[in-house]
């Protein structure tokens, strides 16, 4: 007799977008995306951080003040499609752990995503989710929230 207790097809994508949040190095927000195609193959994954070469260590991480990080980072899911190496993403789905920018929105349309499904919208009344939102009505991506069965998933490395 085969285990109930597996998680959906949505929690482990989810999951694996989470994991991939754990690598930013931002103190205050970490966002994880994983592109996946309609046979569940994954074919990125990304979280935001600064681009390649440039020294976490060189670049400010502060939200308020003269110098910010918002020019610099990069999100998690333009992180996701540029990782991607040019694969078609064309009828795709994205999970992400945080509701797309509008500039994400616009990469997403641009590359041929067709469905976000995410956790938390919790800028849903900022100017630029509003703007996502209706960017995505309008290019016919459709937007899921995730409810999963469980909150929390635990890893164990002590497999032994």
């Amino acid at each position: 007799m085969k285990r109930n207790d597996y998680i959906s097809w949505d929690e482990y994508f989810m999951g694996v977008s989470i994991l991939a949040s754990k690598r930013s190095k931002d103190p205050n927000t970490q966002v994880g995306a994983c592109i996946v195609d309609d046979h569940n193959i994954i074919l990125s994954t990304g979280y935001n951080g600064f681009p390649l070469g440039c020294s976490d260590d060189e670049f400010p991480w502060e939200r308020i003040g003269e110098d910010t990080k918002y020019p610099y980072v990069v999100h998690a899911e333009l992180n996701a499609i540029l990782n991607s190496g040019g694969k078609d993403l064309r009828g795709s789905k994205i999970y992400v752990s945080l509701f797309p920018c509008n500039e994400c929105a616009k990469a997403i349309i641009q590359s041929g995503i067709r469905e976000i499904i995410y956790i938390s919208d919790k800028h849903a009344n900022d100017r630029g989710t509003i703007a996502s939102k209706r960017l995505l009505k309008a290019a016919g991506v459709k937007c899921t929230r995730l409810e999963p069965k469980s909150h929390k998933i635990e890893l164990d490395f002590d497999i032994e």
